[in-house]
This record gives C-alpha cells, sequence and structure tokens, in this order.
C-alpha cells in the first residue's frame, strides 16, 4: 500500500529541514571564525606586585588590555549578565524568549523600546560592524549561532569583556578601568561596575569627557538602579546591613572621571627591552618594583641637566634586590624620548668599557689562588708588556704599595700583572660562569688590557658581578621576569676572597670617594668601585649597601668623549642617592665584620706583607685563604753581615780579623730604582762589598723587563732610528754590572738599575743580556714599519 500523500510530504520536509541543518553545521564549522577574534592585544608590563607599568598599544592602534575572564570582578560580571543577558548560559547565541518579548512589546507601544540583543550578538556586531538592517541582523544571528557552536560559554565571555567599546579607540573593560578610574578591574565599586555597564550602551557618546558628563552621569545612575531593583549590584558584607536605598546614593554621589586618564607608561626602556625579548607574551610580569624603580628614574632625571651641561647624554642604571638576585630597577637612558642621543636605547644591556671596575674580581682570584695578599708590596711603576704599557688614570706612579692600597686608589699595573699571573682565560672564563655573554668567544682575543677595561660588559653583567661580590662569591642569574624559574648559583671565587675584597672597597679614604659625599657621609655598609674608560668615554659606578646592589654609568651611546667622564665625579654620587634612598630606615643589619671561617690568620713581614725572613724583624698577623696561604718570602729585607769600622759587608771569606755585626737593609728591585732614579728620588742601599770581599756567584740569572716578551716595535716612516730609541731594562739579584748585546755586538754596559737605549732597525733582533758571572738572558724583538 503505497504511503500517504500528507506522509510522503512531512518526511520530505523533515529531510529538507534536516539538510539544511547539516549544511548550517558544516557552513559553521567551515566559514572561518570573525578575523579580529584573532587581533593581537596590548602587552602589558607589570610591577612585581601586578600593578601595572607599561601599557603598549595593540598593533590595531588600540588600547585592548588583555583581559582574564577570572581576574575580573566576579560581581561585575554578575551585574553584566543581569543588565545584558540573564539567559546567557543556556540560548544558542540568539534568545528567542527575548526576541518575543521585544516583538511584543515594540507592537504594543507603535515604536522601538526593547531589543532581544545578546552578548554573543554584542560581540558579532564588535567583532564585524555592519549596517543596521534586516539582511545585517540575520547575518549576525548566524554568525552569533556559529560563536555558540566554536567557543563555549567561557570564550564567549571572555572574548565580549575583551572587544566590548568604551569610545574611542579603547576596547575591553580591562583597559576601561584603567583610563576611566587607574586600575585594574579586579576590584570594583558599585559605582565603577554602573560606569562601565552604560558607556558600551553609546560608547561615542557616554565616555569619560566634558562634553559627556552630564550623558554619563544619567545614564550611570540608571543602570545602578536597575541593577539595585534586580538585586545584581553588591550591598557589601551581610554585617554592613547596607541598603539598595543607600547604595543608590552612594554611587549618585561619586564624582564621574571627567577624562581619560593616560595609560602607565613608566620603565619605558625596560618594558621595550622585555617585549623584544618575549615576542608573543601580552602580559610580562616583571620583578620591578615601583618605588624603587621610581626613585632610580628620578636621581637619574634630576641629574641629567648637569650632566648635559658637562656633553654627558646618556646614562643608565640596574638595582638588584640581594635577597632574591631579582632586578627591581633599570633605567635604560636619561631621557627616552631624546631621540636625537639614542634615547630609546637600553643602556642597561648595552655592552660598553668597564674601566677599572673589573680590578676586585681579579684582587679576589688572585686571593684565592694564594698569588697575592692585601697586605703585600705589589709594584706601581711603568712597565711594558709586548706593545701594550699601560698607565695609571691619572699618569702618576707610586713605587711599591700595599695590594689593598692598589685596588682602593685603583691603581692599574699591579693589576696588568695580577692578570698576567693569573691568566686572562682564568679570568674571562669567572666571567662567563657569573653570566656575562657578551663577550667575544674567541680564545685569545683579549689581552692584559682586560683588566683596565679592554673588556666590554653591560650594566646588567656588571651588576651580576657586583653580586655575586656582596653574596660571599656565590653568581646567580639575574631575575627580571617574575616567570623565570630562581638559577643555579655558580661560586666564582672563596667566601674569604670576597670579604677581603668587600674589606678593601669599604676604604673612604680614597681618590674616587665622591667630594659631595665628604659633607654628608655614606650610606651605612657600603662597598664601591668606580670606573672610567679610556678616553673618557665611559662613568661607572658600582656597589652594594645592606639589602640592594646597583649599578650606574653615565656616556654617551655614540662614544663620543668628554672630559667629565670619571666615574668618581659622575656616576659616583649617583650610586650613593640610589643606594642611600633605598637602604632600610632606622636599625639597620650588623655591620660586615665576622670573618668568614675559611680565611685565617698568617705573621707576615709587616712592611712588605710577605712571609718573613730572619730580615723581617716587623711582623703582624694577617688575613688569608687558609687553604692558599701566599708562598713567597720577602724580597725586600735582607741581612747583612758588615764590618763595625767601615760599615762595608762582608763575606765569610774575608772575615777573619774584622769585626762584624749583621745588619738589616731594605733591597729594592732594580726596575724600582730605576725609575725612581728617572724622578731623582733616591733611596738608601745595601752597603756595597768591602775590597776583596765580592761574593762568589749570583744565585740568579739576570732578567729582562723591556723589551717584553712577545713585543712588536712599530717604525714611523720618515723618522730616524735614534729618535725612536727602544729601552733595554732588566733585573739582577746581586745588582751587578750587566752588558748588553744585540744580535751578538756588544751595545753597553751598565748597572742594574740603569736603563741602555738601543736604535732599532727593521727585522727579528736577539738581545742577550748578561752579568760579570756569565749568567746571561734572551728575548726575541720584532721590529718593522708602521704600514
Amino acid at each position: 500500500m503505497a504511503p500517504r500523500p500528507s506522509r510522503k510530504r512531512a518526511l520530505q520536509g523533515a529531510l529538507a529541514v534536516l539538510s539544511l541543518l547539516l549544511a548550517a553545521l558544516a557552513a559553521a564549522w567551515w566559514v572561518p571564525l570573525p578575523e579580529r577574534l584573532l587581533e593581537r592585544h596590548s602587552v602589558v608590563v607589570e610591577y612585581r606586585d601586578g600593578t601595572v607599568a607599561h601599557v603598549f598599544l595593540a598593533p590595531d592602534e588600540r588600547w585592548r588590555v588583555p583581559t582574564v575572564l577570572e581576574e575580573v570582578d566576579p560581581a561585575y560580571v554578575q551585574a553584566l549578565l543581569a543588565l545584558e543577558d540573564k539567559r546567557f548560559a543556556w540560548h544558542p547565541g540568539v534568545d528567542p524568549l527575548a526576541v518575543v518579548r521585544a516583538a511584543l512589546t515594540n507592537v504594543l507601544r507603535g515604536r522601538r523600546v526593547s531589543g532581544a540583543s545578546t552578548l554573543t550578538l554584542q560581540l558579532v556586531r564588535v567583532l564585524e560592524p555592519r549596517p543596521r538592517t534586516f539582511s545585517s541582523k540575520l547575518v549576525e544571528s548566524l554568525r552569533a549561532a556559529q560563536l555558540e557552536l566554536r567557543l563555549s560559554k567561557r570564550e564567549i565571555l571572555s572574548a565580549y569583556l575583551q572587544f566590548v567599546p568604551y569610545g574611542r579607540n579603547m576596547e575591553g573593560v580591562e583597559a576601561a578601568a584603567l583610563a576611566y578610574f587607574g586600575h585594574r578591574a579586579t576590584h570594583l565599586s558599585a559605582a565603577e561596575m554602573a560606569t562601565l555597564l552604560a558607556v558600551p550602551q553609546n560608547p561615542n557618546r557616554r565616555f569619560p569627557s566634558p562634553a559627556n558628563v552630564a550623558r554619563l552621569q544619567a545614564a550611570r545612575d540608571s543602570v545602578a538602579s536597575r541593577l539595585l531593583d534586580a538585586g545584581a549590584l553588591p550591598l557589601g558584607p551581610p554585617e554592613a546591613r547596607v541598603t539598595p536605598e543607600a547604595v543608590l546614593a552612594e554611587v549618585r554621589a561619586t564624582p564621574l572621571p571627567s577624562r581619560l586618564m593616560p595609560f602607565p607608561r613608566e620603565a619605558p626602556h625596560a618594558a621595550a627591552w622585555l617585549r623584544a625579548q618575549r615576542p608573543g607574551q601580552l602580559v610580562l610580569r616583571t620583578t620591578l618594583d615601583a618605588g624603587s624603580q621610581r626613585l632610580t628614574e628620578r636621581v637619574m632625571r634630576e641629574a641629567a641637566p648637569g650632566l648635559r651641561a658637562q656633553a654627558i647624554h646618556n646614562g643608565a642604571a640596574v638595582v638588584v634586590d640581594r635577597e632574591r638576585a631579582e632586578v627591581v630597577a633599570l633605567v635604560g637612558s636619561l631621557d627616552f624620548f631624546d631621540t636625537a642621543h639614542g634615547g630609546q636605547i637600553p643602556g642597561f644591556a648595552t655592552a660598553r668599557s668597564p674601566g677599572s671596575a673589573l680590578k676586585p674580581f681579579i684582587y679576589a682570584l688572585a686571593i684565592d689562588e694564594g698569588l697575592a695578599g692585601p697586605e703585600q708590596r705589589v709594584a706601581d711603576i711603568p712597565a711594558a708588556y709586548g706593545t701594550y704599557a699601560p698607565r695609571n688614570f691619572d699618569g702618576k706612579f707610586q713605587g711599591l704599595v700595599r695590594l689593598e692600597s692598589a685596588l682602593s686608589q685603583s691603581l692599574n699595573l699591579p693589576f696588568v700583572k695580577l692578570l698576567q699571573q693569573l691568566g686572562v682565560e682564568r679570568f674571562l672564563g669567572t666571567l662567563r660562569l657569573a653570566g656575562v655573554t657578551s663577550l667575544n668567544p674567541e680564545p685569545g682575543h683579549y689581552g692584559l688590557s682586560a683588566s683596565v677595561g679592554g673588556i666590554e660588559l653591560s650594566p646588567l653583567e656588571v651588576a651580576g658581578l657586583y653580586l655575586a661580590l656582596a653574596e660571599n662569591g656565590r653568581a646567580r642569574p639575574l631575575r627580571v621576569l617574575a616567570e623565570d624559574a630562581p638559577g643555579e648559583a655558580q661560586e666564582l671565587f672563596s667566601r674569604g676572597a670576597a670579604w677581603l675584597t668587600r674589606r678593601a672597597l669599604s676604604l673612604r679614604d680614597r681618590p674616587d670617594f665622591p667630594a659631595r659625599r665628604q659633607l654628608t657621609g655614606l650610606p651605612s655598609q657600603v662597598h664601591w668601585k668606580t670606573g672610567t674608560s679610556f678616553g673618557h668615554r665611559d662613568a661607572w659606578a658600582a656597589g652594594s649597601g645592606p639589602r640592594h646592589t646597583a649599578v650606574v654609568w653615565t656616556g654617551n651611546f655614540d662614544n663620543s668623549p668628554s672630559v667629565h667622564l670619571v666615574g668618581a665625579e659622575t656616576s659616583g654620587p649617583l650610586l650613593f642617592d640610589i643606594l642611600e634612598g633605598l637602604a632600610p630606615r632606622g636599625r639597620t643589619e650588623a655591620p660586615d665584620l665576622a670573618v668568614p671561617p675559611d680565611l685565617t690568620q698568617v705573621e707576615v713581614c709587616a712592611w712588605s706583607g710577605h712571609l718573613p725572613t730572619e730580615a723581617c724583624t716587623q711582623r703582624k698577623l694577617v688575613y688569608a685563604e687558609r687553604s692558599h696561604v701566599p708562598t713567597a718570602v720577602c724580597p725586600y729585607h735582607q741581612q747583612v753581615e758588615v764590618e763595625v769600622a767601615t760599615g762595608l759587608a762582608v763575606s765569610p771569606a774575608c772575615r777573619a780579623g774584622r769585626r762584624t755585626e749583621m745588619r738589616v737593609f731594605l733591597s729594592w728591585p732594580a726596575s724600582v730604582r730605576r725609575w725612581l732614579d728617572e724622578q731623582h728620588r733616591l733611596l738608601p742601599q745595601p752597603p756595597a762589598f768591602a775590597p776583596g770581599c765580592e761574593p762568589g756567584g749570583a744565585r740568579r740569572a739576570p732578567q729582562i723587563i723591556s723589551p717584553g716578551a712577545g713585543q712588536v716595535t712599530l717604525l714611523i716612516p720618515g723618522l730616524s732610528a735614534d729618535q725612536q730609541e727602544v729601552p733595554l731594562e732588566a733585573e739582577s739579584e746581586e745588582d751587578r754590572e750587566l752588558a748588553w748585546f744585540v744580535d751578538g755586538e756588544f751595545l753597553a754596559s751598565a748597572r742594574a738599575d740603569e736603563r741602555v737605549w738601543w736604535a732599532p732597525s727593521e727585522g727579528t733582533h736577539e738581545i742577550v743580556v748578561s752579568d760579570d758571572r756569565g749568567l746571561t738572558a734572551r728575548r726575541i724583538l720584532k721590529v718593522r714599519e708602521r704600514r
């Protein structure tokens, strides 16, 4: 029996409806979602406590701060749903009940008084604006259904909160809360909620501005009244017993924002640098502390006019929390908007020559290796190392000085020699272990000038080194982003070496003691070091207080010099202002007096600081690294047996028949005597031997000091050889007469404390020095014409 026509038509109709439904579902999955859902938002940089430090415009030139649904005040979300879409949780994008209600109301009133828009439909209109026509509404309904099929309710609500318009180029509730009230949307008052709900209904006529105040106030108060009637505005905690009338009165009495607040633009260098470091990341929670950042910026900003008057246009600062190894302040330059002088360059991450700022680490490593002790006398006299002839900052030399004084006075020659003993690659390896990455990896690229600024480090890298010094030789990676896990600590040098270095850097009677601080004093418990690069291009100051380590650099990004670029004069005062401003008030921690257990007391010669010999009559106790006590004995004091009648020295071979006694004399190295003689300064010397009492032989061969090992001498074309003479210098233990030979030909004879000059010629030459006992030393010198 054939089916009835009515049943057949019904079946065909059902199939048609099913086909349309399947086609609609296929289209919903095949047609791409609105492109603006993928639009990138503003990048937000936050302080360590979550407050906003800096907001960048989104790529489409809108302020659209990333919004996380869980971080928005839940009372605001509840009020939004009560006001705009009560059945949001279950409708499929279009609310059929709202459509019927709106149609009936509009027909009965004879005009449009009610709409049926859902949050999903509103989101569609924001993402894809269209003319207000019937066909547009049909497309919007289909788009809304597509969103409901493809996205969860939470995702739709999050997108709405992100893109909801708030006037001009502002979108999203987080951006509006910042621009309207100056804070995030995490916690909102009843008046703030009503304002944020009122503006999107007509954003261009209600956003905060003098022209919109009356309209915004009327809309806000109306929204608050409706929400209170619906029980959708919070009345406070139950025990407060606040009535809806009281809340409404408070809302009406709350002043409206009359204009948009500027978005936070603090720490601009750090914000731009971090955004470049983490491309694609929208929220960057830093370790920066708002108070520390603002204080550091203020110190640098207030110094800027005086520095500019001295042709210094750039400066950077880094401040680190010692306990956490977290950067709490970053300043990249004196003026971010000074485009004429590269004001937007992040100076804290730019490698520059540190001058003498790295000497404390050579000092600490030398102590750890047993190469030197703080009390040892070291030579500060002119010397050449190949073609490298270092000089002190002031061009003067001091002869023999204590190593601790050499560090506090930032003398160059003692640290060049220490680096030579320590090894350049050993030193560079320690820097890399501390996290320094800006060094050239090629072996042999750096020479002994690394001790006085012949390498380049960024202020952030220098801060990491000085943090290690403050924290007993343990280097930890500096954290700038809160999400980064703390790195593993690396031991650069021992606790004792760090303590002895800090003690040397705490001395205040030194050349880099800032003049202004002679009147005001220094913050307590501060150790510091300044540095000035060659040619007055960089001025540094680095040090630590009880809770912070700070580094300040001043200079010019275009590398132009200024005679005023001196660490103690330009950067030093800024360092102390920062450390004092951040120092804890009132009672502070105990001073750094406790002697580390890895130090032990060693008896040394009171004058030379070396292990004493019998000739050292005055001695004292000093601290040294327990496992690496220096073993060199005092080379300066010597006991000499002299004839009482003449005061001349005698030897066992000629002692008979003479009345003798033992006397102690200071014996100065020939290089020191030679330098002092050139300064027209005389030193007492041990007596000469009595006739017939000369010793039988020298214990050590002479040692050539100049020319230096590996030296290459360059001749200036057109200048005669006599005007380009090379100095020949040597050390001799007994200060004997020395004979000099060049390429096998005798040149001259002179005592060890005298210098001989030789007029060079192109080629490779063998230089030989021989004493009167036949002991010799050789050196190869290459001479070529400068091209």
